[in-house]
């Protein structure tokens, strides 16, 4: 990398390739916003663009949302996924009750499927909760939002949704690490928010 290329920007070489050439404005048609997370219309500083990106690289598992690339327009990046109906609470929001016994089962499966195989990589998401479980047109359970996964286990870091975070992530600042068992908490307080 040439001395005046600051590691991280997008010159970098190790940061450039992860964006697809292409404009991604010529190759989707029919453009229009279904949805958005915690960061609006979700926007992410680069840094955070990026992790997730390499993350997503990683992942390949039936109960995680598909990657299927990132492209790069006038510095915004367009992160683009496998096509989910909604999210479990999305699911709430339009049934306006809480969830059958049966559906909250079916919905816990599928994502400790998917945390038992990040969790077999040494992975966490740290960020569980209903809003961030999606759900595909035939009824798959797809983990997503890894903005704040961590590809390390143990972690010590202060992050995800203080509602769903598991005491560990709360105490980690001042008393050590955690693993993938906080996500295991979190996805117990997700089956509370959809049986009430």
């Amino acid at each position: 990398m040439p001395a005046s290329v600051r590691a991280g920007s997008l010159k970098d070489p190790d940061v450039a390739e992860l964006f697809f050439k292409d404009d991604p404005e010529k190759l989707f048609s029919d453009l229009r916003e279904i949805g958005h997370g915690s960061f609006g219309a979700v926007y992410f500083k680069w840094q955070d663009i990026i992790k997730e990106v390499k993350f997503l690289q990683r992942i390949r598992h039936p109960n995680s949302i598909e990657y299927k690339g990132c492209y790069l327009r006038e510095h915004t990046a367009w992160l683009v996924m496998e096509y989910c109906l909604g999210s479990a609470s999305d699911v709430l929001e339009v049934h306006k009750k809480p969830l059958q016994e049966v559906e909250i089962a079916a919905i816990t499966h599928g994502a400790l499927q998917g945390l038992a195989y990040l969790h077999s990589h040494n992975m966490i998401h740290r960020d569980v909760k209903a809003g961030n479980i999606l759900l595909t047109e035939p009824g798959l359970v797809k983990l997503a939002d890894f903005g704040s996964a961590s590809i390390a286990s143990p972690a010590n870091s202060f992050v995800g949704t203080p509602y769903w975070m598991a005491p560990e992530v709360i105490l980690a600042m001042d008393e050590g690490q955690y693993d993938g068992k906080v996500d295991i908490w979190s996805l117990g307080i997700t089956c509370i928010e959809l049986g009430r």
